[in-house]
């Protein structure tokens, strides 16, 4: 994706100004839609599309921001630019979700504002992506949930009414099958490796898989918009039992986690790992206010 705007991989219109100056991935887009129709699709509740675009736009940051804590932590040099890279893909699509998010709710916020200024509270992220990274096993068995699921969720979004959501979900899902292949090459070498990768794998699995469940249990705003995410769950259940067959690893049996008196983080209730998390991602834009590079 080029540097010059958030919705240029999308369109086929040139790069913007020259010398913006912007924070990491945001500041400065004079039009943040870059000739994408930015009007909500008729019959489309604006208010429902931003906080949807803001779900999927928090999965992706949140997520970006734990692949890239890899970087000088990964068993190989090449896994570490492995890793950086599949972060960068998820953060593309954060830009453009979140700057959808802000265009369409009426708050006038850019992509940095939402990314940086928003407390724990106001993030609409899964837990699962915000968990600890644990060692290399548990990052693995986590990209694999995330991606299987993700990818399944993105080829049907990529006919979504809302021409931007679309071209997102049509551009996310090249990404998102790379990463699936990815975590699939890891887990069969790791499962079916020495009895050590083995025993990590199997940990991994049992520690993340109750978080899986959360991906698939509709909010409000899902079924209101008509994306009930519960009808992905067989195909991705499904393609994950293949991978963990090929693996040699059991396709584990645990219940979903629980959710806080019905609410999880999709409604803004997460773990303890996401105020740590949330405090380094934001620590140089709330350091320097206003800064631009």
């Amino acid at each position: 994706m080029s540097d010059d705007h958030v919705y240029l991989s999308l369109t086929e219109a040139g790069p913007g100004p020259e010398g913006e100056a912007r924070w990491a991935y945001g500041t400065g887009f004079a039009d943040p839609l870059l000739g994408v129709d930015a009007a909500a699709p008729e019959g489309v509740d604006p208010a429902d599309l931003a906080a949807y675009c803001l779900m999927l736009g928090d999965d992706a940051l949140v997520l970006s921001q734990r692949l890239i804590q890899w970087i000088t932590r990964a068993p190989e040099l090449e896994e570490e630019v492995a890793l950086a890279n599949l972060g960068l893909d998820l953060l593309g699509q954060a830009r453009r979700l979140l700057t959808r998010a802000g265009q369409l709710d009426g708050s006038g916020r850019g992509e940095d504002e939402l990314a940086y200024w928003r407390e724990e509270s106001a993030y609409r992220n899964v837990r699962l992506v915000e968990l600890e990274n644990g060692d290399f096993a548990h990052c693995v068995v986590r990209l694999l949930l995330f991606a299987t699921a993700r990818e399944e969720l993105y080829r049907r979004l990529a006919d979504h009414a809302d021409p931007v959501l679309s071209a997102v979900a049509a551009l996310g899902v090249k990404e998102l099958a790379y990463h699936r292949e990815y975590a699939s090459s890891w887990t069969v070498r790791l499962g079916d490796g020495t009895e050590e990768s083995h025993r990590r794998m199997r940990a991994a699995l049992d520690a993340l898989w109750p978080w899986l469940e959360e991906l698939f249990t509709p909010h409000e705003v899902e079924l209101r918009l008509g994306v009930d995410p519960l009808p992905l769950r067989e195909p991705v259940l499904a393609s994950l039992e293949r991978v963990l067959a090929e693996a040699t690893l059991p396709l584990p049996a645990a219940p979903g986690r629980a959710y806080v008196n019905g609410r999880a983080g999709r409604h803004g209730v997460h773990t303890e790992a996401m105020g740590p998390l949330l405090a380094e991602l934001q620590v140089v834009a709330r350091a320097h206010p206003g800064a631009t590079w």
